[in-house]
């Protein structure tokens, strides 16, 4: 046996060992046996080999055997025969099972058959692009330099454009820069439409909801381009496991394409284990802080030498625990910080440093956002700890599959935080284990997103009659932007005639494409970060501490005009928390279904000792009051930070707060909404705090079940509690201070409230009508995690912490719930 090979399998077998030993320390602490709900073990699995396709050029299978890669694994032979073939594919296979080789193989094969073929990689994020011109450079080296294969993006110096246009066989870039950056300049790009032949859509779950709805719009005007230029186009899509990704490909590209979910890849042994936090109060279902159990694990590992990534799911946790796990690991002088962190908002060069340092092994632990759960080359880490659940079962494979990848042993150690959605999944792992991943939603067909690259594509090329673009009458909208001044009609044709450049106002991912730069001003101005217009009102106020790889920075100033934040470093042993006030106020009612519910039930009762039971409770019926009614809807969404308090590290205590005076951010979006109407509060034995925190509580349990029930991520869903208005659409006051703690103190009672669920996206992505045709279901799966919880009084996991709500607050919502479900 060579001896680098020994060595190797030497240090997987002690790997393992010291795996073990972390997971028998945990063990032997549960002692009640609550904390380790679930301990699944994977074992290894052998891979499926194939040989290279004889129509394979000779020249591309001496490059691969040179990397090592002498065979095949049977889904990647199985997806270059396809693309062969001419078919639209997907490949549905988990993390690290070699989806990259899937479409480099056919591609390059076809460049080297033809000099003049072309292919555009599409990658979510700019880092991922970056880490495939690796590979892709490489395989380029070992050929002689015969393609051209380059990454266009944001990053791309200007001076190198042009060039990349002439002599770019394969352009890496992502949908933003499609979308900004190649198809309005489509002319200057016509030596690569004129010859487009594939599309490579990778990591194609993360095209879900606004983003993804976006993107198929992009699609089609790419697509609408490509026939401009007699190119009729092949698309070869890469997916992690989800439930529907043929649906999901097919929608976004149009067309039929075949899935491929067969994998050949080998995989090591890998361990899987819910931790749940120790209970600290019975009485209150408190338990210990899932950040600091968090930091106590990945403490464990990192103290056994084990490499190790910690996912967070908010920037503020991510840095937290960043700054908890460097003062256990003090750096030592003289050499380089072994844990770092890893998110949106560090500049590119810093984050290309920490994907280095985890390969090489230098950086022993990175703490990360959601950042690094997609298929950016960090190397073989030992552990993975999740802190918290990651919102859908998908993403906790997508993370899990980081450690260990295609050697060696891993464990993946999932932490749960208190919420009821947290609780659930590690109460009942089999749900977990046995389930297949979410769904992925998309809808194109939103006006507000389609109706903006309409106007985008009128900008590229003018619209024909009769021309297709979605499920939508296009000669009406375009008849409408033309009244609006945007088109103009000459002859058959529709063309672009407004000043603006449309893509450059429309982002595929918020609200707003401006970005805040900030800057540190401790000395010499220097440039630390970046940070989206909603996230800086929250991050980068002023007077808050903003993170930033553990370095604590106080915010002096926030520059709206120049969308820069000046800041400078401290070190306090505290971080700033803002309070946002939500508000929505009803535009559209799309549907409404009322029930009588409680007081039909009390009559039906009443009714029945009557001498003529059926026509006297026919007649006090139809007096009635309902007792509560729910509704779908477009709403509009009014947020705005107000205030923020000083949490200190460890302890969690509140040590102070302030008031702030920020602009409103408003979205118009849909909504799902129960009303409580005046009956049925008026029949409730409770106090009016009593009452207002059973509906808070009511709320915090209906947002979770919703989130299971539509299998989505839980920050796709927002809740909000407002006064019903007299008519839909009349105009509301400025948004109003409503806390949970003001509403508990308060004096009035809310007279008609509607509890809101609504999508957290401009324009709704299609939740609110699917939880309106699921009411009964909701209102029953909310009253059984209510009721099934073992707290006396409310706890986070059921209708959220005690110490926010009345005493009797978990007896209210399960009250309110009676009235609507009986």
């Amino acid at each position: 046996m060579p001896e680098s090979l020994a060595v190797r399998r030497a240090d997987v077998s002690n790997a393992i060992t010291r795996v073990h030993e972390v997971l028998d320390a945990f063990a032997s602490r549960d002692h009640s046996g609550e904390i380790l709900t679930a301990i699944r073990h994977f074992p290894a699995r052998e891979a499926q080999v194939a040989d290279f396709p004889e129509w394979v050029n000779a020249n591309l299978v001496s490059a691969y055997a040179a990397k090592g890669i002498r065979r095949l694994y049977t889904h990647q032979a199985a997806a270059a025969e396809a693309v062969h073939a001419g078919k639209n594919i997907v490949i549905v296979t988990p993390t690290a099972s070699g989806k990259t080789l899937c479409y480099n193989l056919p591609v390059l094969n076809a460049v080297l058959e033809n000099s003049d073929a072309r292919a555009l990689y599409l990658f979510p994020t700019k880092a991922l692009a970056q880490d495939q011109l690796a590979e892709l450079y490489d395989l380029n080296q070992r050929l002689e330099n015969r393609f051209g294969v380059f990454t266009y993006d944001g990053d791309t110096p200007a001076d190198a454009r042009k060039s990349i246009r002439e002599k770019g066989h394969i352009i890496l870039t992502n949908p933003d820069m499609l979308h900004s950056g190649i198809l309005p300049h489509h002319t200057r790009w016509t030596r690569l439409f004129e010859n487009l032949r594939y599309i490579v859509l990778d990591e194609l779950h993360t095209y879900r909801g606004v983003f993804g709805s976006h993107l198929c719009n992009v699609l089609r005007r790419l697509r609408r381009i490509a026939r401009f230029y007699g190119r009729d186009l092949q698309f070869i899509c890469c997916s992690a496991t989800i439930a529907n990704p043929g649906e999901l490909a097919s929608r976004l590209v149009e067309s039929e394409v075949e899935v491929l979910d067969s994998n050949g890849a080998p995989a090591a042994e890998k361990t899987f284990v819910f931790y749940n936090p120790p209970v600290v109060n019975r009485a209150l279902g408190i338990r210990r802080s899932y950040i600091n159990e968090s930091a106590r694990v990945s403490q464990e590992f990192l103290k056994h030498d084990l490499q190790t990534m910690v996912f967070a799911n908010s920037r503020l946790h991510t840095e937290i625990l960043l700054t908890y796990l460097q003062q256990a690991n003090p750096r030592l002088p003289g050499k380089p910080e072994t844990i770092r962190g890893y998110r949106g908002g560090y500049l590119p060069n810093e984050r290309r440093e920490i994907e280095r340092g985890l390969r090489d092994g230098k950086i022993r632990g990175v703490v990360s956002t959601s950042a690094l759960e997609l298929g950016i080359d960090v190397g073989s880490l030992d552990t993975v700890v999740m802190a918290g659940y990651p919102g859908t079962i998908a993403a906790t494979w997508q993370r899990a599959g980081r450690a260990g990848r295609r050697s060696g042993s891993s464990c993946a150690v999932l932490v749960a935080s208190s919420s009821p959605l947290d609780q659930f999944m590690v109460r009942h792992p089999d749900y977990f284990f046995g389930n297949t991943p979410e769904h992925a939603f998309i809808q194109p067909d939103n006006l507000e997103i389609l109706v903006n690259h309409l106007k985008c594509a009128a900008f590229e090329l003018p619209i024909k009659p009769n021309e297709k673009f979605g499920d939508v009458d296009v000669a009406d909208l375009c008849a409408r932007l033309a009244a609006a001044g945007f088109l103009h009609l000459a002859g058959e044709n529709y063309h672009w005639t407004h000043e603006a450049y449309p893509a450059d106002t429309i982002s595929l991912r918020s609200v707003t494409s401006d970005n805040f730069v900030i800057i540190d001003i401790t000395g010499e101005p220097n440039v630390v970060g970046e940070i989206d217009f909603p996230s800086a009102l929250v991050f980068v106020h002023e007077k808050a501490i903003y993170l930033h790889g553990g370095q604590q920075y106080h915010v002096e100033h926030l520059d709206f005009k120049e969308r820069k934040a000046y800041v400078k470093r401290v070190d306090v042993d505290y971080y700033t928390d803002a309070i946002r006030y939500t508000q929505v106020r009803v535009l559209e009612i799309a549907s409404t279904l009322r029930n009588p519910a409680a007081a039909t039930a009390k009559l039906r009762k009443t009714s029945s000792a009557l001498p003529d039971a059926s026509s006297s409770f026919t007649s006090l019926i139809s007096t009635t009051s309902f007792a509560s009614s729910y509704s779908h809807g477009d709403v509009q969404v009014r947020s705005q930070v107000v205030g923020f308090k000083k949490i200190k590290f460890f302890t969690n205590e509140n040590i102070g707060d302030g008031k702030l005076e920020l602009p409103e951010n408003e979205m118009h979006t849909t909504a799902y909404w129960i009303t409580l109407e005046r009956p049925l509060l008026e029949s409730l034995p409770f106090s009016v705090s009593e009452r207002q925190s059973g509906m808070f509580g009511l709320l915090h349990a209906l947002e979770s079940v919703a989130t299971l029930l539509l299998m989505c991520d839980r920050r796709d869903l927002g809740t909000a509690i407002g006064e019903r208005p007299p008519d839909a659409g009349q105009e509301s006051d400025p948004i109003v201070s409503l806390r949970m703690e003001d509403a508990v103190s308060a004096n009035a009672e809310f007279f008609e409230p509607n509890l809101y669920l609504y999508d957290a996206y401009p324009g709704g992505i299609g939740f609110s009508e699917p939880l309106f045709c699921a009411h009964d279901l909701l209102m029953q799966k909310t009253r059984e995690l209510i009721s099934f919880c073992e707290c006396e009084q409310g706890c986070p996991s059921c209708v959220g912490p005690a110490g926010d709500l009345a005493p009797r607050a978990k007896e209210a919502a399960l009250a309110i719930l009676d009235g609507l479900c009986a």
